[in-house]
């Protein structure tokens, strides 16, 4: 008689339940077992599980001195239905967030951008839950669920080399002039990328803006649309010189965002007056435009180590319509990675940020200052830098000391300060560990 395959779903419960089953007493686990991480694997699990701390103080600079501590876990899983359930192509991920801590920036500083990136909806929350669904040999990627843009859209590897939040996650910008979702804020939303050519993609979504999501209280968990004021649409258009297989590969893009969600007017309120005197909210504006280009070019690569490579990146944002407290944004990077020979994960990075605020946003400050018999006239540039070395200590450990500088920390926070703070010297620590690894829930890296 025939035995009947075993169906996938079957198969894989089997494993999935042996993967943590104790070896048998006075049993000896061979060389030939396989790890637990491939154990997963198998199973059709791959786990994340990771801590990264931030630490920074102003010796100088801002409105006071002062040192803040911010911290995150991260914990994910991708189940790949696949292998699971049979679905081809397909893959449930699901995350969550714990941030606790403080902002320097808001504390001591004064400026509208955080110099810890992790700072920021300090609680539990749900950063993920999405099915994600690859199409015609994986040419076409669609995602749906809860999650947050800057996932998927305006985001890169090299960003978060840095420390600042200027530019590590997403460029801040967007975040200030619309309401896009950046983590752990995660809403209902879906998106689609599509290979057109091996070297051009066409990437669209479309998230839920709901205020509900944004505030500090907000878990994640409110599956419900109630609240929901409008959504916002990022788009993009990217190039890839060469495809997937160049040895110096690189990424032009080229993009925006949609945001037909309500605000706050940044100075006004519904009488007219400057809410900031009135201390009446912002008169209900609705629908803003954006426009994004942004680049990185690997620019040299070792012929004797390919893993040495030197890359740069640049980012150029502006707002179109709307009333937005800034109107445009530049970034210029530089990643060395392996500056020594057998530290082939180290990297030393330069960033440079300039954010340029609106005029309604100065007036506001203007206002708030000819109250307190101030005329001293805000400045319109924030320029922030960060010099940045990561260590990569062992496979589970990563340590990146920084120094960064503020030009123009902005008080957009602070509107009734007299004067402009002083430029701020920001001494930094970045580390993060990888609890997953050390658990041997993850595949062990090379150093």
């Amino acid at each position: 008689m025939r035995t009947r395959p075993m169906p996938p779903i079957a198969r894989s419960l089997l494993t999935a339940a042996a993967l943590f089953m104790p070896i048998t007493a006075g049993a000896v686990e061979t060389p030939d077992a396989p790890a637990l991480s491939d154990r997963l694997a198998n199973a059709g699990l791959s786990v994340a599980l990771d801590y990264t701390g931030e630490a920074a103080a102003n010796p100088s600079g801002g409105l006071r001195q002062g040192s803040a501590y911010a911290g995150q876990v991260h914990a994910g899983v991708d189940a790949d239905l696949e292998r699971i359930l049979g679905l081809d192509g397909t893959v449930l991920h699901a995350a969550l967030t714990q941030r606790h801590g403080r902002n320097l920036a808001a504390d001591a500083i004064g400026n509208n951008t955080s110099v810890q990136e992790v700072y920021g909806l300090q609680n539990l929350h749900l950063l993920t839950l999405t099915l994600e669904k690859k199409l015609l040999d994986g040419r076409v990627d669609m995602e749906a669920g809860r999650m947050v843009a800057n996932a998927a859209f305006l985001n890169n590897p090299l960003y978060c080399h840095f420390q600042n939040n200027a530019i590590c996650g997403n460029p801040a910008f967007v975040n200030h002039v619309s309401n896009y979702t950046s983590a752990p804020g995660s809403s209902w939303a879906g998106r689609v990328k599509a290979d057109l050519t091996d070297a051009l993609y066409a990437h669209v979504g479309v998230y839920e803006a709901n205020p509900r999501d944004q505030s500090p209280s907000g878990h994640g968990l409110h599956f419900s649309t109630d609240g929901a004021t409008g959504v916002v649409v990022p788009f993009e258009l990217g190039y890839t010189p060469g495809g997937r297989a160049s040895s110096q590969p690189g990424h032009y893009q080229v993009g925006g965002w949609y945001d037909s969600s309500t605000y706050p007017d940044p100075l006004n309120d519904a009488s007219g007056h400057p809410s900031v005197l009135t201390g009446q909210p912002g008169v209900t504006q609705r629908g803003r435009w954006g426009v994004s280009g942004r680049f990185d070019q690997v620019v040299w690569r070792s012929s004797d180590n390919p893993a040495r490579t030197l890359s740069v990146f640049g980012v150029a944002m502006a707002s179109v319509s709307g009333r937005a407290v800034e109107d445009r944004y530049y970034a210029l990077g530089v990643v060395r990675t392996g500056l020594f020979e057998g530290r082939d994960q180290d990297t030393l990075g330069l960033v440079i940020t300039d954010q340029q605020f609106s005029d309604q946003a100065l007036a506001r400050i203007a206002a708030a200052r000819a109250s307190v018999g101030s005329a001293v006239a805000p400045t319109r540039h924030e320029v922030m830098m960060e010099l940045a070395y990561g260590m990569q200590v062992t496979s589970s450990v990563r340590i990146s000391p920084n120094l960064q500088y503020i030009i123009n920390p902005d008080v957009t926070g602070h509107p009734f300060t007299r004067d402009n703070p002083q430029d701020a010297v920001v001494v930094g620590l970045k580390f993060t560990v990888d609890i997953a690894d050390v658990l041997g829930l993850a595949p062990r890296r090379r150093l």
